[in-house]
């Protein structure tokens, strides 16, 4: 049975790691439904989350090819009972007179925000669940979307554990005497 799934993966945050990780995926006929990376909070370390779909054994089969990668220091499945999952969408919506009246009602209840208002149109940036992305999209269609663009999940567990203890090199900053 296929289910959806969430990757998070610390990586060294040097060039060339997203091109093996995604190599890998090709090679292998995994179908990434989102891909998403940044920095973290120490430089030397990149965080990744990939949402796939896939049964029990693509999923684990997945988990083992990618932890092989030379420059992968952690790969987890993100289990959505406890965890944070999020993603940002900014979309551009044809609007006027009492239709943008109705466009910013319903930015308010979907509890985003106008970051730009042009004559005959607005953007507005919402971030939420899939689910919440999904339903705001489908309610302003029919005002007519001029574009769109979204980063896909990422994820972060709940409470103190952290997907990746390290630690810096604090002896090279230590003065001799």
């Amino acid at each position: 049975m296929n289910e959806k799934f969430s990757l998070s993966i610390v990586v060294t945050n040097q060039p060339g790691v997203l091109t093996r990780i995604s190599s890998l995926f090709s090679q292998r006929d995994f179908n990434i439904d989102t891909f998403t990376s940044g920095k973290t909070e120490d430089d030397d370390y990149a965080r990744i989350t990939i949402t796939a779909s896939g049964d029990s054994r693509k999923k684990d089969q997945m988990i083992k090819q990618i932890s092989k990668l030379y420059d992968v220091k952690k790969v987890e499945v993100m289990q959505p009972e406890n965890t944070i999952l999020r993603e940002l969408l900014i979309v551009k919506v044809s609007a006027s007179g009492e239709k943008l009246r109705e466009i910013l009602d319903a930015a308010s209840v979907f509890r985003s925000k106008v970051v730009d208002m042009s004559p005959g149109s607005v953007c507005i940036e919402i971030t939420g669940e899939t689910s919440k992305i999904d339903a705001f999209l489908n309610y302003i269609k029919d005002y007519g979307i001029l574009e769109y663009c979204r980063t896909g999940l990422i994820a972060v567990q709940r409470g103190k554990q952290c997907l990746f203890e390290h630690k810096k090199d604090t002896e090279n900053n230590t003065k001799t005497a």
